[in-house]
């Protein structure tokens, strides 16, 4: 099959463009508004940009009225926000903090989820979450897009400070992925975890390999 998107209809029941581009990692974002009340949001377009400097961004798409979305707005006016991971075991707390509620509303409360305080930047972290960055706001890219959501920001972000649980890493000091399960957005309503890894080492490439650790003390300059 072909087709091109806005364009020509794909002839199927759901649209596939979202299932195509899979898994993709939780973009988790915890931020406080310029009044003090603390907002969180899953996003399902989240990745890192860098490693040396530690980079991440998220894109969030607009409301369903046409309005840009409370995490995009805080970060901007307070300069920071956090990342938190989702996980199997936080699953129902992420789907409860995805709903579209009025600017405001503390969604930590309204899922159930403890606080804890981030040590570098003003803003609260998923206390159950075990992995956590904080972040110092960079930019924001917005590209115009059609209908109210179409439109998108893209917020880069600085890594300032990370937590990672004790219980999160294993005996030989690496994050233990597989039991943490960190949850991943699929197409249409659907989601996946991590339950499985391989490693693969690409021939003749030590000079690659710090980046491919992701390594800021491995990247010579």
């Amino acid at each position: 099959m072909f087709y091109e998107p806005g364009i020509t209809p794909h002839g199927l029941p759901f649209d596939p463009f979202k299932s195509c581009v899979v898994p993709r990692p939780i973009g988790w974002i915890s931020t406080r508004s310029a009044k003090g009340v603390d907002n969180l949001a899953p996003y399902s377009q989240f990745t890192n940009v860098s490693f040396d400097p530690a980079m991440v961004m998220f894109s969030s798409n607009q409301t369903t009225d046409g309005h840009r979305k409370d995490s995009v707005i805080n970060a901007e006016q307070t300069g920071v926000f956090i990342w938190n991971m989702a996980t199997w075991a936080l699953r129902e707390a992420v789907n409860v903090s995805a709903q579209e509620l009025p600017f405001g509303v503390d969604e930590f409360l309204h899922a159930g989820l403890h606080k804890s305080p981030g040590r570098c930047v003003a803003a609260s972290r998923v206390a159950a979450s075990p992995i956590q960055f904080e972040c110092q706001y960079l930019q924001t890219v917005r590209l115009p897009g059609n209908g109210p959501m179409g439109t998108v920001d893209v917020v880069f972000g600085k890594v300032v400070g990370v937590h990672i649980a004790d219980a999160a890493l294993t005996a030989d000091g690496k994050v233990d992925v597989v039991a943490l399960r960190p949850l991943a957005r699929m197409g249409y309503f659907d989601y996946t975890t991590v339950e499985s890894r391989f490693e693969m080492v690409i021939p003749d490439s030590t000079k690659l390999l710090a980046g491919l650790e992701g390594s800021s003390l491995g990247n010579v300059r």
